[in-house]
């Protein structure tokens, strides 16, 4: 039997695409937000597929809704931060 591989939505667009092509902002269970590489941080995640994505749902709030809190605008400047240096690297 095949193993199925698992799909997310992005928050932005709403495109599903596998879990591992996609960017992962989780909310930790101690509420600090922070950018996932290994997509298997303990805690609440979203998914974004592009950087455009997350400047997107940055502006937009949608990050704060996905996560259930609000996220700061140094936490998100943070985290646009990471995403840049670890997606050019």
């Amino acid at each position: 039997m095949e193993k199925r591989t698992k799909q997310r939505t992005c928050i932005e667009c709403r495109k599903a695409c596998q879990k591992g092509e996609l960017i992962r902002i989780v909310r930790t269970p101690n509420g600090q937000v922070e950018y996932d590489p290994s997509g298997k941080a303990n805690g609440r995640g979203a998914y974004l597929c592009s950087l455009a994505c997350l400047e997107k749902a940055l502006q937009t709030h949608k990050l704060d809704k996905a996560l259930r809190m609000k996220v700061n605008e140094e936490d998100n400047k943070r985290i646009a931060q990471e995403v840049m240096s670890a997606v050019l690297d």
